[in-house]
């Protein structure tokens, strides 16, 4: 499928503004932000589930069901029917860094969608998200179709991606969007004034490609910013930095909801002014995939705990420019768990990576439904 009839971006932006200007209620000065914010959203959502048939709607909506925590979910699949994958299920909600083709995902893939769906399926991620997570979405949608355009024995490519709601959208009921394919899992709940992201899974393969006769590269600044805060690190800090851990091992990735690990690496409180402004740029990252308006309240969470929050290395500690380097990292806080891992599958350490982001406390927002 064609970028461009998949994703006609004048158009979702066009219907972002006629969400804003008819149901938003942004220019409700009487309103909380974060309220406006999440009307925003529900009527967005809305729009999709109004786009849609019968038959769609029921395939891609669901029953919300806050829970504990969420369960690890096996499948067999590979060449050979015999890897072990792994997806993290919550309720009727599922998530993996393994292929929509091996572990299945709810709801409704983009590829079955019309043209008109689509967009409304990309204006309600525009609400949902801020504008750089918008285009680092766009930018592993993109990565994995140029997969897709290589041949692959599995589902992969923008039309796999799948977006799928639980609960009902608006601003007095607990409520979940989640969209994803093989390199990105969205979980993102919303009660009131609040939304919570989390957990996040953000990969690419391969990092670099070109599109429209443009080179991209995917998940860059996660790395680079990573490589420019261990390059400020003095001896001793980066002493402490240096961890043991095997590059391409994900320590918390799915299936793991609720595990806790103790703290490795160097402390922010031991870290100059600069280097703990560099740290809070990197997990932004992160956080700030989510929109502006209702990051904001986790940001400044973190902003002040990063004095007991870590950061972590394991692999080399130089890169190519302009590329991605082998090495793991990983930033751990009170509240707070990133890791970014280079994969082997694909040969080339610099052009396979998968992050996973988690808070342990809230995640899938179960902070808001306590």
């Amino acid at each position: 499928m064609h970028k461009r009839a998949f994703l006609t971006l004048t158009g979702s932006v066009a219907m972002c503004a006629l969400l804003r200007s008819s149901g938003g209620g942004l220019a409700n000065p009487a309103q909380g932000v974060g309220v406006a914010q999440t009307r925003t959203i529900a009527t967005a959502a809305t729009a999709f589930l109004n786009a849609l048939s019968d038959e769609q709607r029921a395939a891609v909506r669901f029953v919300f069901e806050p829970r504990p925590k969420a369960t690890a979910a096996h499948f067999r699949g590979g060449m050979r029917g015999d890897v072990d994958m792994v997806g993290e299920q919550y309720g009727r909600a599922m998530w993996s860094n393994f292929p929509v083709s091996d572990v299945p995902r709810p709801g409704l893939r983009m590829g079955s969608l019309s043209e008109v769906q689509r967009e409304a399926a990309m204006a309600l991620l525009r609400m949902l998200l801020s504008d750089r997570g918008y285009r680092k979405v766009l930018d592993i949608m993109g990565s994995d179709q140029a997969l897709a355009d290589t041949g692959t024995p599995y589902a992969a490519g923008r039309a796999a991606y799948t977006l799928a709601i639980f609960g009902t959208p608006s601003v007095a009921d607990l409520w979940m969007v989640q969209f994803g394919g093989h390199h990105l899992a969205l979980n993102v709940t919303m009660l009131g004034e609040h939304a919570v992201l989390a957990p996040v899974l953000t990969g690419c393969l391969p990092a670099i490609y070109e599109e429209d006769g443009k080179r991209v590269r995917a998940l860059a600044a996660e790395n680079d910013k990573a490589f420019a805060l261990l390059d400020t690190l003095d001896k001793q800090q980066r002493g402490w930095a240096i961890i043991g851990h095997p590059v391409s091992e994900l320590a918390l990735g799915p299936g793991r909801d609720g595990e806790t690990m103790l703290p490795v690496g160097v402390k922010g409180s031991t870290l100059t002014s600069r280097q703990r402004d560099m740290l809070f740029d990197l997990i932004n990252e992160w956080v700030g995939i989510l929109n502006d308006v209702h990051a904001a309240p986790r940001l400044a969470e973190i902003r002040a705990a990063l004095d007991e929050t870590y950061f972590a290395w394991s692999g080399p500690t130089t890169c190519k420019p302009d590329r991605n380097g082998t090495s793991y990292f990983r930033v751990q806080g009170p509240k707070l768990f990133i890791e970014f891992s280079p994969q082997e599958p694909g040969g080339d350490l610099t052009m396979h990576v998968h992050t996973i982001y988690r808070d342990a406390l809230n995640a899938y927002g179960r902070a808001l439904s306590a």
